[in-house]
């Protein structure tokens, strides 16, 4: 009998054991395991302007955010080559990290307080705000004349809320359309199954044609952050260091990409 309990508190603190190294290594491990795989791993959009679009030409995705996943490898790994990107949109781009599919994201994607319980944002590489894409012959001037008006927005992302918000507080009733992709919206846009393309106004400038317009109301400033797991605390303060150390470089890139 005592035998058996020696044995059994035995198992309990080899548990205890694999479980603390587990944690440890799931706290320490990514930047490691990045280092030895070789690849740099980020998920990124592929249908914004300025931001990571999809290169028909070439098939590569080219942008702000993919030049700032390059100098994120480059620091890691010394070598901006040692990269791959994964095509993501607001409503894949948390799924595929929980999953592992990507070792972080650089995608649009706004820091907001219930989003940072859920993962670790650096801290802001750019800021935006939300704006409105409409056709010139609607003669909008501003959300106050957008009574019943049909808005545009992305599945998953926070443009709705801000609209909505914004809306109510003018006396204003809106409805809104999500949808998978900022082409559709546009597309929508252009075949008036929707009034307006909303989302924020650096990538609104990517969809701007002679038939349509940004209004000049701006809504809920949005700032971007490189995010990662939450399990990954060393990780995160190495990207958001990063961040930190190449603000210079990353407030050129932007220039570089017309934002």
């Amino acid at each position: 009998m005592v035998f058996r309990k020696s044995l059994l508190k035995l198992a309990v603190f080899a548990l205890g054991a694999c479980v603390a190294f587990s944690n440890a290594n799931a706290a320490e491990g990514k930047l490691e395991s990045i280092k030895s795989k070789g690849q740099l791993i980020v998920g990124v959009k592929n249908d914004v302007p300025h931001y990571a679009l999809l290169d028909q030409a070439t098939g590569e995705i080219k942008g702000f955010e993919v030049d700032v996943a390059k100098l994120l490898a480059k620091s890691i790994l010394g070598d901006d080559k040692k990269i791959k990107l994964v095509a993501v949109n607001a409503k894949t781009r948390g799924p595929l990290l929980d999953n592992g599919s990507v070792d972080a994201v650089i995608a649009t994607f706004t820091i907001t307080p219930e989003r940072k319980r859920i993962y670790n944002f650096s801290e802001p590489y750019y800021q935006d705000a939300i704006g409105l894409l409409v056709l010139k012959e609607k003669n909008y001037k501003s959300l106050a004349d957008m009574k019943g008006a049909n808005i545009g927005v992305a599945q998953a992302a926070t443009t709705k809320k801000a609209i909505g918000e914004a809306a109510k507080k003018i006396g204003i009733d809106v409805k809104f359309s999500e949808f998978p992709d900022y082409p559709s919206i546009k597309a929508a846009l252009d075949a008036k199954r929707v009034d307006a393309f909303s989302v924020d106004k650096s990538i609104l400038l990517g969809y701007v044609d002679d038939k349509s317009e940004i209004l000049p109301d701006s809504f809920e400033p949005q700032s971007y952050g490189i995010v990662t797991k939450k399990d990954d605390p060393a990780f995160a303060k190495y990207v958001d260091d990063f961040v930190k150390k190449h603000k210079n470089e990353i407030d050129a890139l932007a220039k570089k990409w017309g934002l």
